[in-house]
């Protein structure tokens, strides 16, 4: 996907949260919700991605930088995130995934990352999510583990193994409380 077409699905996102139903995003429409706390760090992150991934590695690098002084959202610029992604809140939020799927919801102070310091971001050390997740506040996914679609992870849980589609998983260490129907 384009840049412009990964944040007009991130903005119908941002819409359909905001209870606002949008047949199309246009540009002016992209260009206004920019304004909002909500989506300036998708923005910002999108933005540097795309930089990081176009030659342009240090513009990224900064972009990335003023999300996490502004907004409290550290991404990691090479972690690619499907489209409508929305962060309901941001502050002290840290994702450093192998891959985030389409549509996932992600609250504040969600950690995605590896079980053991890992500077040089191997992918097969990090967690990878699928389409449809909802991260609650304060959830942490660690190591190379595998969420996958509609996974919905509870408020302050700890995952630590693979949790098949379709579960909604919580508590220290995360158990599957309930399996829906995928």
């Amino acid at each position: 996907m384009t840049l412009i077409a990964l944040l007009k699905a991130d903005a119908e996102r941002q819409f359909h949260y905001a209870g606002r139903k949008v047949d199309k995003v246009t540009l002016g429409a992209l260009l206004k919700v920019c304004l909002s706390p909500r989506f300036l760090p998708v923005f910002l992150f999108r933005s540097g991605s795309w930089c990081a991934s176009h030659h342009l590695r240090p513009l990224g690098k900064f972009l990335s930088l003023v999300n996490f002084l502004v907004f409290g959202l550290e991404i990691g610029l090479d972690c690619p995130i499907g489209p409508g992604l929305y962060f309901p809140h941001t502050s002290g939020t840290v994702i450093g995934a192998r891959r985030i799927g389409a549509n996932a919801v992600i609250y504040h102070n969600v950690t995605l990352g590896a079980k053991i310091p890992d500077l040089s971001y191997d992918p097969e050390l990090r967690p990878e999510i699928g389409d449809g997740a909802f991260l609650g506040a304060g959830c942490k996914i660690l190591g190379g583990i595998t969420l996958g679609n509609d996974v919905t992870v509870g408020a302050n849980s700890v995952v630590l193994k693979s949790v098949p589609s379709g579960c909604l998983v919580g508590g220290i260490p995360a158990k599957v409380i309930r399996q829906m129907e995928v």
